[in-house]
């Protein structure tokens, strides 16, 4: 006979949740279609510097600690998108600069347009 115990699912979901909570962030309220701006340490070498990244939020995925979402932003004509971990460590600060009224959860459709077509609708 096996003398393993396995532990009901109960405490397996309890101690998940009691290492998540050590790393959780307070919740900043962002949504799809806000212009974001992030500061996130980035390594040079040795030392680590601050990077700013200011972009509209397309996508937001929600799962608990590992909750990301998309940013996009054009330089000089072309789009770049970042995915960022909202609880992650590297993570700095969150600053909202402007909201937008949306009617979709993801705004993949940004990628296709140009120009002035990119303006969102300021809520």
């Amino acid at each position: 006979m096996n003398s393993t115990k396995t532990m009901p699912k109960k405490s397996k979901t309890n101690l998940i949740e009691l290492v998540e909570s050590k790393y959780k962030k307070t919740q900043t309220e962002c949504h799809v279609g806000d212009v974001i701006r992030i500061a996130y340490y980035i390594p040079e070498g040795e030392k680590e510097r601050i990077q700013y990244y200011e972009g509209i939020i397309i996508a937001i995925q929600n799962k608990n600690i590992r909750r990301s979402f998309i940013l996009r932003r054009n330089i000089q004509g072309i789009g770049i998108e970042q995915i960022f971990f909202l609880h992650s460590p590297k993570i700095l600060s969150i600053l909202k600069k402007q909201s937008s009224k949306v009617r979709r959860a993801k705004l993949y459709f940004l990628r296709t347009l140009r120009g002035k077509s990119t303006k969102l609708k300021i809520n």
